[in-house]
């Protein structure tokens, strides 16, 4: 019999808020930016991305872009619009579906992963293009549950210049979530990359993300060896799956490696601000 350990994974949602939100100024003040631009999907993860931003830096300085493709849901409008009304954040909405289909068009033989993909770099086109256009820093919106298991497309939902929620298992984003007063549909409806008509993450994982979450925390943030988890009674097949997962898809959470041959490299050796010496 599963332990249920979900309890355990509870934060002090005030202290959390606090830590992002200064996160998030600090990290503007730091490039000199005018504000942050956030991809508003109508999900849960990227309306608390815009809740902590709207926090750290004031509303007008959040600029919300709705990104649809044709398969897009209805419902993900509707949600990111009351996210934007709620928040009273700048906004704009940039279809994708031409842009995206002048490259999947080119091959018939496309499948939904490579589409996805697809709509995700495309998507931060345009961010990036929001970003230039308005001196805005891209923000992004993924939670630590889909890093770890590789549930991201590199330059595309990964390819932001900063992750405030990506240190929070999915059911943190929903606790913090909660506190902030993200709407309850937003909260409450089935996670979704609206990739496809009818996608859901949890349909396309394989499993519920509460029970990842606890063995996530267990792998990851207490240590404990495969052997461990399933001895918590955990199925021993889907243990060793996530841990595979986590493993295979480590090269997603770093930036590309470079080859060392000198002294000091970068991402080995200099790696910090305090690392620029003198001025």
């Amino acid at each position: 019999m599963v332990n249920n350990i979900l309890h355990r994974l509870d934060i002090h949602t005030g202290t959390a808020q606090r830590i992002l939100s200064g996160f998030i100024k600090d990290q503007i003040e730091k490039v000199g930016m005018n504000g942050v631009v956030v991809g508003l999907s109508g999900g849960i993860d990227s309306a608390l991305s815009a809740y902590l931003s709207a926090d750290a830096l004031g509303a007008e300085n959040v600029l919300a872009v709705r990104m649809p493709y044709r398969t897009s849901s209805a419902d993900s409008l509707t949600d990111a619009d009351a996210v934007i009304e709620a928040l009273g954040i700048r906004s704009v909405t940039v279809p994708i579906s031409d842009m995206a289909d002048a490259l999947i068009a080119q091959f018939p033989d496309m499948n939904n992963l490579r589409r996805g993909n697809i709509m995700a770099r495309c998507r931060m086109v345009v961010l990036y293009d929001q970003s230039a256009a308005h001196g805005l820093l891209p923000v992004g919106t993924s939670n630590k549950t889909e890093f770890l298991l590789g549930y991201s497309t590199i330059y595309g939902d990964s390819g932001v210049a900063m992750h405030p929620i990506a240190d929070l298992y999915k059911y943190q984003v929903r606790q913090l979530s909660r506190a902030m007063g993200v709407p309850d549909p937003v909260i409450d409806k089935p996670p979704s990359a609206d990739l496809w008509a009818g996608q859901t993450d949890e349909d396309e994982l394989g499993f519920r993300y509460d029970d990842v979450d606890q063995v996530l925390f267990l792998l990851v943030d207490e240590r404990y060896t495969v052997d461990e988890v399933i001895a918590e009674g955990f199925d021993a097949a889907f243990v060793r799956d996530v841990w595979r997962r986590v493993k295979a898809n480590h090269y997603k959470r770093t930036m590309p490696n470079v080859a060392k041959i000198s002294q000091r490299t970068i991402g080995h050796d200099f790696l910090y601000l305090r690392d620029w010496v003198g001025g």
